[in-house]
């Protein structure tokens, strides 16, 4: 299970398959390996063709259905998608240079370290602007973490910790369940006026800015990339959650240079 993001530039392959579409059929030939692999090891030699298994989802109506999923077709399915894959050859949405990589993961469950490491990141009041943004948008969408609570009653599933870290800042308080309320919960969409607050409020782009400066970020300058950089580096140190949450955040910061949505599958 994973928190899947999209950066929603228009392209070939978006435009014949439809990004959900393709979203499908990449993670759809993830498990088809992961299933060869458990085949594999149990030391069945059967061809991906003969290999089956049940998989449940839940429906648009809040049903669940299980449906015999053929690991052959999920492979066919993704490699109907290769053939496209050279319109991601210098898309400026392709993240990591390689084939549909303007799509990525947050892998569950997330690290108690990660958790510390994004609240670590927000504004305190020593940054008034950027701080008073924070505390305004906490307050008028009511992130109150309630959506993200029951998530940790299932230990280790998507949460490490079974109980939210927490940062005070100022007269603000602040929970990691409002944290992922915030990036992944209330929205399927990430708009880039929304971006470009959330850049600021985890410290991924300079935020000791001008009060006209922070107006103008919306839409992104043409020479975003110059004025603006993205910070945020990689560490050896990080672990895999905090990889991911950096991935998603550089995502995030693409989609608003481009001035596109930002699309969110939690």
């Amino acid at each position: 299970m994973a928190i899947d993001y999209i950066i929603d530039f228009s392209c070939t392959p978006k435009q014949q398959f439809g990004t959900q579409d393709i979203l499908e059929r990449l993670k759809g030939e993830k498990r088809a390996h992961k299933i060869i692999e458990l085949f594999r090891e149990s030391g069945d030699d059967r061809p991906p063709s003969e290999m089956g298994f049940e998989f449940t989802r839940s429906t648009p109506e809040g049903q669940e259905e299980t449906q015999v999923m053929v690991v052959q077709a999920l492979l066919d399915a993704a490699d109907q998608l290769r053939p496209y894959a050279v319109h991601c050859q210098n898309c400026p949405a392709n993240r990591i240079g390689m084939p549909f990589g303007c799509i990525g993961h947050i892998q569950y469950p997330i690290t108690k370290r990660a958790e510390n490491w994004i609240l670590d990141r927000l504004p305190v009041p020593d940054e008034p602007l950027v701080w008073l943004l924070l505390k305004q948008v906490v307050q008028e969408f009511k992130y109150d973490g309630q959506l993200v609570e029951p998530l940790r009653e299932q230990p280790g599933i998507y949460f490490e910790a079974s109980e939210a870290p927490a940062r005070r800042l100022g007269e603000l308080n602040l929970n990691a369940n409002q944290i992922f309320e915030m990036l992944f919960v209330r929205r399927p969409v990430i708009l880039p006026r929304q971006a470009a607050l959330l850049l600021l409020f985890f410290g991924a782009i300079e935020r000791d800015l001008e009060a006209d400066t922070i107006t103008n970020l919306d839409p992104a300058p043409a020479d975003a990339l110059q004025r603006f950089p993205f910070i945020i580096k990689p560490d050896e140190h990080d672990d895999r959650s905090i990889s991911d949450l950096k991935a998603f955040l550089h995502a995030l910061y693409i989609a608003w240079t481009l001035n596109v949505h930002l699309l969110i599958d939690a």
